[in-house]
């Protein structure tokens, strides 16, 4: 089943900080990488949305791995995939609100 992707507020805003971070400190192969890496990821979940591990169980909301760096976190709905985040693991895991 084909399901349509939406992107929070939140997650649009951490995807821009990202890549304007990558921009303006790295090489344009580094962004470049990031966002191939991110569209792959966002292909695998839209493909299979379960394969990845559930990490707050009331809400369903689940973790995909990035980067070393960067950890996607959505939720699956009946019709659509929501991304959530796009978190920093580098920063206090307490800052880490989903709305």
């Amino acid at each position: 089943m084909h399901r349509k992707l939406i992107w929070s507020p939140l997650a649009e805003k951490d995807f821009a900080n990202i890549l304007q971070y990558l921009q303006l400190n790295w090489e344009n192969k580094v962004l470049e990488s990031f966002i191939d890496i991110t569209d792959r990821m966002i292909s695998q979940i839209l493909l299979n949305p379960k394969q990845f591990p559930i990490i707050k169980k009331k809400h369903k909301v689940r973790k995909c791995v990035l980067t070393k760096h960067n950890t996607l976190f959505y939720k699956i709905g009946l019709h659509s995939i929501y991304i959530l985040r796009i978190y920093d693991t580098r920063q206090n895991p307490r800052k880490l609100k989903f709305v």
